[in-house]
């Protein structure tokens, strides 16, 4: 988990995963983390039960990113405890309360923010972890819009912000990461449709030239 966020290089996340093959192709491939998106409505929907069939066997492999959209304590807890996840990721709007009783259980997690305006972005310490994620501001969508943010403004915050490990979303693919990788250095590129045929169905070509772009 520590290589993951290390801001020494870029990693890569898919992000999305809902076929226990897939799951073990990205561990085969050298993919450092995998998203399970537990939002009920997602397009890239993964049942607790369907994670459950998978998932635990990854411990260790991959890193497991459990991806939640206001999800009660408990039903986070939950996917914890039963060796789901490794990493929460809060894709919602959770409140900074809510954020911090995970900082108290002492469980790592990543706070996604959807930015549409430098202001979004003015006291990171709020969110009570150093594990963020920067995508693009789309209200009730939660992110997976394909849509790209303005990388100068997410390089310039990672570049003040040297504490934090800060992560890139939003309109990334093949084409453009090596770009994104470049201007904004990221910890790591979170990838779910530039990394797919269809929402859910991951195009494995797309994920070897996305490793390609962000190794070279």
């Amino acid at each position: 988990m520590i290589n993951f966020f290390s801001n020494d290089s870029t990693a890569l996340k898919i992000c999305g995963i809902t076929k226990p093959a897939d799951a073990e192709q990205l561990v085969n491939l050298g993919v450092e983390a995998l998203g399970i998106n537990f939002w009920s409505k997602s397009k890239r929907y993964c049942s607790p039960a369907l994670a459950a069939t998978y998932s635990p066997a990854l411990r260790d492999k991959i890193l497991r990113v459990g991806v939640f959209v206001n999800a009660s304590e408990e039903e986070v807890l939950n996917c914890y405890r039963d060796n789901l996840i490794d990493v929460a990721q809060f894709h919602g709007d959770e409140t900074n309360d809510f954020l911090a009783r995970f900082t108290k259980h002492k469980l790592p997690f990543i706070k996604a923010i959807g930015v549409s305006h430098p202001s979004d972005l003015n006291d990171l310490d709020q969110f009570s972890t150093p594990y963020l994620l920067l995508d693009a501001h789309a209200p009730g969508v939660y992110g997976g819009t394909g849509e790209t943010i303005d990388w100068k403004l997410a390089g310039d915050i990672i570049q003040a912000n040297p504490d934090f490990s800060i992560m890139l979303a939003g309109g990334i693919k093949p084409e453009n990461a090596a770009e994104a990788a470049r201007i904004v250095r990221p910890c790591a590129l979170d990838i779910a449709s530039g990394a797919e045929s269809a929402p859910g169905i991951k195009d494995f070509d797309k994920v070897r030239s996305l490793l390609h772009a962000i190794k070279a």
